[in-house]
């Protein structure tokens, strides 16, 4: 884990925080996490499940409802959730439009 102050890669654990080695700042790990349409927090690696149909960027078909997606990654925009999706590939979604499995 870098050092949110300087950057340094060279982190160790003291009590429940990260110091820097280089500049000694301690900070602690930000968990990474959104919620769902029914308020459950995920975090990446969960696996979710669409709760309407979606429409599908250049696709004819829609994604269905109930369409499980395994391993998402969250990420920071519009669409908060990365994930590939058998049949479609690497997608997009929001979290608004799953639930936690």
């Amino acid at each position: 884990m870098n050092c949110p102050s300087c950057n340094f890669e060279y982190t160790y654990m003291e009590d429940d925080f990260y110091v820097c080695s280089a500049c000694g700042f301690k900070f602690k790990e930000e968990e990474n996490f959104i919620l769902d349409a029914n308020g459950n927090k995920l975090v990446d690696g969960d696996d979710v499940i669409t709760i309407k149909d979606l429409k599908v960027k250049g696709s004819s078909q829609p994604l269905k409802q109930g369409t499980k997606v395994t391993n998402i990654k969250i990420v920071s925009g519009d669409h908060n959730i990365d994930c590939r999706i058998q049949g479609f590939g690497n997608m997009s979604l929001k979290s608004e439009f799953v639930k936690k499995a």
